[in-house]
Formats: structure tokens, sequence, C-alpha cells
């Protein structure tokens, strides 16, 4: 299973990527992963595609072994942290969240 987070193109790509930088050590301090560590992925999109505008600049994707851990992290106090952090710097728009395989 994977969490993906798709983020729109900032207002402000400059303070996005220093608010983003902020952003990655929160993840790592409540998440309790270790600086060093990067268990995920993270992908910035070309501005444009062969249809236009990219609909989104940022796709954070981290796996997880199985559904129950993907919820069990889904639910804790420290992800609902994360995740609202996450909001609140998404200047371009809420970010979107899906689940995979």
């Amino acid at each position: 299973m994977k969490l993906i987070i798709l983020f729109p193109p900032p207002t402000d790509v400059e303070k996005f990527e220093a608010d983003y930088a902020e952003h990655l050590q929160m993840f790592h301090e409540k998440m309790d992963v270790p600086s060093w560590a990067k268990p995920y992925t993270i992908t910035k999109f070309a501005p444009e595609t062969l249809l236009g505008p990219s609909p989104y600049y940022h796709m954070f994707v981290l796996p997880f072994e199985s559904a129950e851990e993907l919820n069990a992290v889904l639910t804790s106090q420290a992800m609902q942290e994360v995740a609202q952090h996450a909001a609140e710097i998404s200047s371009g728009g809420m970010p979107v969240t899906l689940l995979g395989q």
C-alpha cells in the first residue's frame, strides 16, 4: 500500500520549498523517522504537460507493508498533525490524498 500526496502548483514556489523543508523535518520528528532515513519518494513535476499546465507541482509517496499498517499511521495523532501542516503550507489549494498499491 502507498500513501500518495499531490500538491498543486504553489502561489510562491520559494516559500513553498522553504515551508516544505520544515514540513519534512516535522514529518521525521512526529513520525519518529531518523533524519537520515527517507522511506518516501518525492517527485517534482514539470510545469507544463503535453496537454497544458500541470495540475500538480509535487508528489510525496510513502509505502507501507500492509493496509493495516497504513491505516494505523493515517489514524495516528502524529500523522493528523503532519497532514494539517501539509494543508497549511499548500498555497495553491488543498493537497490531494490518494491510496494505492
